[in-house]
């Protein structure tokens, strides 16, 4: 037997919105039935109705489960490399307290109405819980070493963590450009190949990046003088940061996340040399880490995949995807169908789960959040009412 709902608008994401359409589904969450409101006239059956708008369940690219302890911990608009050495100085906490924060942003994220997550991870204390989770969660591995001489043992390290995982969704990707050598990278890849794995890296966060790159100033030399690391034996390539590392990836489904500081020649060299990348946005983190948003028109005229993420509560007060898309339509004036498209079915498609996730169709099980939009479709708060 199918239950019935209705709302002011549901947006399929794959189709034109629906004006009082009805959506009918089973006890599992199937989606069974889309109907315009005409179609639904004489159906004799109980619809339930919703003030407001039905869209599918969001899916999170980028979060850092692992670090939901240390929720404002870190101040704000330090700028990326202070951050990142607050994260090194501070991540190390109580197990217990580790365990029960994560617990707490697990559910926190499935009652925001997050239906998957792609979460970085360099250990394995995230494990249980997303084994017992209701949102489904891959898990990237990060490697990260600049040093060439430790790439294999980082490796190791990397595939040790990977089996301990299995068998939930894994893969080991590098943490950043900057904290990888081209050695790292290079198995990396080749582990990428032989799984045929997806791949995400930080990307451009901050401008210290390129600078690092183009001829090694920056930032980043302070970081790396932190960490007592002697660098003696790089060589900058003249080149953007992206422009340096990017053909490293053989093609394989790419998230560069950030991109703060990416420019238009960034983002042109990305389409010809990978059609498999996409783009992941998390503005609040950028604005607490940065207080900058990326250019988020250039991406857009450059029409390219586009996601969304959270990023971690070290850099972010929530974890919560309708704040995100407020935050880009507020600053950034994106249309409400375009945001909802990138918090949703671009997600569901970079994580191979297209098939299930990510638009609301007959055979799908894309889980149904009920939210609130002004007539000419503005988001009104970021309260999520998960329907299921």
């Amino acid at each position: 037997m199918l239950k019935y709902i209705s709302a002011d608008w549901i947006f399929p994401v794959n189709s034109s919105p629906i004006k009082n359409g009805v959506i009918g589904f089973n006890n599992d969450g199937e989606i069974r039935e889309v109907l315009r409101a005409e179609d639904a006239a004489n159906l004799n059956e109980e619809i339930n109705f919703y003030k407001g708008a039905i869209v599918p369940g969001f899916i999170n690219t980028h979060c850092h489960l692992e670090l939901s302890h240390m929720l404002k911990q870190i101040p704000e608009h330090t700028g990326l490399v202070d951050f990142v050495q607050h994260i090194i100085k501070n991540r190390q906490h109580d197990a217990a307290e580790i365990e029960t924060a994560m617990f707490t942003a697990d559910a926190e994220m499935h009652q925001n109405g997050i239906v998957a997550v792609g979460d970085i991870s360099n250990q394995v204390v995230s494990r249980k819980i997303k084994s017992d989770s209701n949102i489904y969660y891959h898990t990237f591995i990060e490697a990260m070493g600049f040093n060439p001489e430790r790439a294999t043992a980082i490796m190791d390290y990397a595939r040790s963590t990977k089996a301990q995982f299995d068998p939930l969704p894994t893969s080991i990707v590098p943490h950043a450009p900057y904290s990888v050598s081209a050695e790292l990278f290079n198995l990396i890849e080749q582990e990428a190949q032989k799984n045929h794995d997806l791949l995400s890296v930080h990307n451009q966060e901050s401008a210290a990046e390129d600078a690092f790159f183009v001829d090694q100033t920056g930032d980043f030399l302070k970081l790396y003088k932190f960490l007592g690391l002697d660098i003696d034996f790089y060589q900058p390539s003249g080149k953007s940061s992206l422009e340096s590392w990017l053909p490293r990836i053989n093609q394989q489904k790419t998230l560069l996340v950030h991109n703060t500081f990416t420019q238009e020649a960034d983002i042109a060299f990305a389409k010809a040399q990978n059609p498999n990348v996409y783009w992941c946005l998390c503005p609040q983190a950028n604005l607490y880490i940065e207080h900058a948003l990326p250019d988020v028109d250039l991406l857009r005229k450059a029409n390219v995949k586009i996601t969304l993420g959270t990023d971690s509560l070290a850099s972010n007060h929530q974890l919560n995807i309708l704040a995100e898309m407020k935050t880009l339509q507020q600053h950034k004036q994106v249309p409400f169908e375009e945001l909802l498209q990138w918090a949703t079915q671009n997600g569901g498609a970079f994580l191979g789960l297209d098939h299930q996730l990510g638009s609301i169709e007959v055979g799908k099980k894309p889980g149904l959040n009920l939210i609130q939009l002004s007539t000419d479709w503005e988001i009104l708060n970021d309260q999520v009412e998960k329907i299921i």
